[in-house]
């Protein structure tokens, strides 16, 4: 049986180990096929060669993220193991993610190799589509961009927007104002909004139109200009709607348009407008697109095998 050692010279190993040494019960876990021992500053590892090889690769990836925080929380660790190969994830000092600091100096940044390159796409194009299943913060890194972008005056506005497809787009049925109305269909904005700005001024937002939150519906006949905006949920669009949107566009308008196509709700044999605009305009310049998924989960770790659980029965389907 083949053996590595691996010395924690550069970090404190309790720190590390984490708490009840989850860090180590992760590992053996993630590498069922070896055994791991953690003694005083070293693991030692047993097993086969091809294993410990990717083994340790694991580990310096996880000691270089640990040198660089202190920290080593659930989601990251997931997220080292889960990467396929070293290059799909980076070590960073994390100064140049950052976004913008949110309510209380809460400091919001790009938390995973994607979210930092739906930033960068949003910097190089007007126009990017952010794809990917739920918990993997496509919606929330885009407000957070466009809070950005409202408070360094890049914009007049922002325009979050999400087709209301439970209530069919046909809200009158429903009790309440229109506001009370549309409120349970927009929760996750407000959700993302309330982490960035202070309540008061939220709210003075919202009644001067500085933030517009509304159904997809609403944006038919208007022209987007000066106006950061976020068509949210669009797997849930149809072709015209997502026509209707794309083609609202006017002049110094950024459009990031979100969606996980494993989540449709529309009626059977009506076509995502989602999926339908992806295949369309994957050759168009100046359109960024980026597919996110389950390694950017950042939700509770068990998130990330619920999706693994889902994506095993729907294959077999």
């Amino acid at each position: 049986m083949n053996e590595i050692n691996i010395a924690l010279t550069e970090v404190n190993p309790q720190d590390f180990f984490g708490e009840q040494n989850k860090t180590i019960e992760r590992l053996r876990a993630y590498f069922p096929k070896l055994k791991i021992i953690a003694r005083g500053e070293t693991i030692k590892a047993y097993g086969e060669e091809e294993i410990l090889e990717e083994f340790e690769k694991r580990m310096d990836m996880l000691v270089a993220h640990f040198g660089k925080f202190n920290t080593l929380d659930a989601n990251t660790i997931e997220l080292i193991l889960s990467t396929d190969g070293a290059q799909d994830y980076e070590v960073t000092d994390g100064k140049d993610q950052v976004i913008l600091h949110g309510l209380g100096g809460k400091i919001i940044k790009a938390k995973t190799l994607n979210q930092q390159k739906l930033v960068q796409l949003c910097q190089q194009n007007d126009m990017v589509f952010a794809i990917g299943p739920a918990g993997t913060g496509k919606t929330y890194t885009s407000v957070a961009l466009a809070v950005r972008a409202l408070k360094q005056k890049q914009v007049k506005r922002i325009i979050l927007t999400r087709p209301a497809v439970e209530a069919g787009e046909n809200l009158g049925f429903l009790p309440g104002d229109m506001k009370e109305k549309l409120d349970p269909y927009m929760q996750p904005l407000y959700d993302a909004l309330r982490d960035m700005i202070p309540a008061e001024r939220l709210s003075n937002y919202l009644e001067k139109g500085t933030i517009q939150i509304a159904p997809l519906a609403f944006m038919r006949g208007r022209t987007l200009d000066n106006a950061f905006v976020i068509l949210d949920e669009a797997q849930n669009t149809t072709h015209a709607q997502m026509k209707m949107f794309l083609t609202r566009m006017g002049p110094n308008a950024k459009f990031i348009i979100t969606g996980d196509p494993g989540q449709i709700d529309l009626p059977r044999r009506v076509i995502s407008g989602l999926k339908e605009a992806l295949l369309i305009l994957k050759e168009t310049k100046g359109i960024g697109m980026l597919y996110l998924d389950d390694r950017d989960v950042i939700r509770h770790h068990l998130v990330k095998k619920v999706i693994d659980a889902y994506k095993h029965i729907e294959h077999q389907n």
